[in-house]
């Protein structure tokens, strides 16, 4: 069975389970936070601080049910993410964000909170014109976030399991077009 989601949009890794043990086990990792889940993405704009942690509750927006959004007080679920600035870019920069929870859209709404929304993002980004330009010609559709890394214990064998994931091509190609 399916362990956890990943947005529409989004590429990379996903877990998936073959037994019920397994899947009780992961499910168990993913409910304690102990599973190693590390995002690349293409924001607008450079972070600074170049690496940093979001803290902040995530709920469903109040105004947009489609969208989810930081609230204050008990209406959310905590929410954590670690930023760590990996290349700065044109106007633009390629961040890592590494998940200590894993809430519905956290790095698109964390990332967004900071003022640097990922690019290409159709339901929190405000494409500048220039990225929109690009976009445009690259054909790109869908938010700059890639799913990268992904690591926890195996369930039944208790192996320590890591996998990564390289950036597919349209968001590589996205990212040399905004090399400086």
């Amino acid at each position: 069975g399916i362990v956890h989601r990943i947005d529409k949009g989004t590429s990379g890794l996903l877990v998936v389970a073959k037994t019920d043990p397994a899947h009780e086990g992961l499910s168990a990792q993913f409910s304690k936070h102990s599973i190693d889940r590390r995002y690349q993405a293409i924001v607008a704009g450079i972070p600074n601080p170049p690496d940093g942690i979001v803290d902040a509750p995530v709920a469903r927006s109040s105004t947009n049910r489609q969208k989810m959004a930081i609230v204050e007080g008990s209406r959310g679920k905590r929410a954590v993410t670690h930023y760590r600035l990996v290349k700065p870019l044109r106007e633009a920069a390629l961040v890592e964000c590494r998940l200590e929870t894993g809430r519905t859209h956290q790095v698109r709404v964390h990332m967004t909170s900071l003022g640097h929304p990922l690019l290409g993002d159709p339901v929190y980004g405000r494409t500048k014109i220039a990225h929109r330009d690009l976009l445009n010609r690259l054909d790109f559709r869908r938010q700059a976030l890639h799913a990268a890394e992904l690591g926890f214990i195996h369930p039944v064998t208790r192996e320590k399991l890591s996998f990564k994931s390289a950036i597919p091509s349209d968001m590589q190609e996205l990212f040399t077009a905004l090399l400086v």
